[in-house]
């Protein structure tokens, strides 16, 4: 049986089509700065602009001369490289239904972007803003929230619908026993891992924001920060079909790379979080 309806491009949509609906982290990231990656090791160039001076105006007084701008360039190294390789026995899939393959793109997308949503939390080894608590109960997880926000606030952060907080199932637990009035703006479905909102900041739960323990205690680092901290790039470079020489199967295969890095240091905070055990 050989594989007749393959179309690269089709798959490739599907597939990053499965990822967009799977992503936490990775969905709450500043993305246009993708652009073509050809290969791993591929450098993203960012580009920023220094600081505008603002002066007093006198009338009928003749401005400065024009200030001369300063830039700034951040690299993102796109240096992750994830693939998947699967078959389908023709057996299994002459008794399965036709979208069996179809199910096993969407498995694989899981996969993917459960690796990718692992790395860009596992960035909060890079973050300058900690905020520590060493033992997080439900009488004060609010005030380190709160804590975070205001620190976010000294840094010019004050559009809190720009903010999201990422926390572990643990702290998302805490949040709910602290009866938190979690809004949110319509009665329309949360998106995926969305909790609701506090203080006009979405609450995402997520399996991938990582833990550390030392001791009996377990630390939690959580995310407070808005959706442009951290850019991220991604290209699946490879999905192909093929029939494995040693088996009567449909195999595909696709390469996934990625990378991330945080641009806007002043717009993320780490909550770390301590849950004594």
């Amino acid at each position: 049986m050989a594989i007749t309806n393959f179309i690269p491009t089709v798959w490739s949509e599907t597939l990053y089509t499965a990822l967009d609906k799977q992503y936490i982290a990775v969905a709450n990231c500043n993305r246009e700065f993708e652009g073509e990656i050809k290969n791993c090791g591929s450098v993203v160039k960012i580009c920023g602009v220094g600081e505008v001076t603002v002066d007093d105006y006198t009338k009928n007084t003749d401005m400065s001369t024009p200030q001369a701008l300063s830039d700034t360039v951040m690299e993102l190294t796109v240096d992750r490289a994830k693939y998947f390789n699967f078959q389908i026995d023709d057996i299994d899939r002459a008794q399965c239904t036709p979208k069996l393959m179809d199910a096993a793109m969407k498995v694989a997308a899981s996969g993917l972007a459960n690796a990718a949503d692992r790395y860009v939390y596992g960035l909060y080894e890079n973050a300058d803003n900690y905020i520590t608590c060493d033992d997080t109960n439900v009488d004060n997880i609010m005030d380190y929230i709160i804590k975070a926000r205001q620190m976010l606030y000294e840094n010019n952060v004050t559009d809190s619908s720009e903010v999201v907080i990422e926390v572990t199932p643990t702290i998302a637990s805490l949040i709910l026993k602290a009866k938190i009035n979690l809004g949110s703006d319509n009665g329309a479905a949360l998106e995926s891992g969305c909790l609701g909102s506090i203080g006009g900041c979405k609450v995402y739960v997520s399996n991938n924001v990582y833990t550390s323990e030392e001791i009996d205690t377990v630390y939690h680092k959580c995310f407070v920060r808005t959706k442009r901290a951290i850019a991220f790039a991604e290209q699946l470079s490879e999905i192909d079909a093929y029939r494995p020489e040693k088996r009567f199967a449909d195999a595909v295969k696709g390469l996934h790379l990625y990378g991330a890095e945080i641009v806007y240091q002043g717009e993320i905070v780490v909550l770390n979080l301590g849950i004594t055990e």
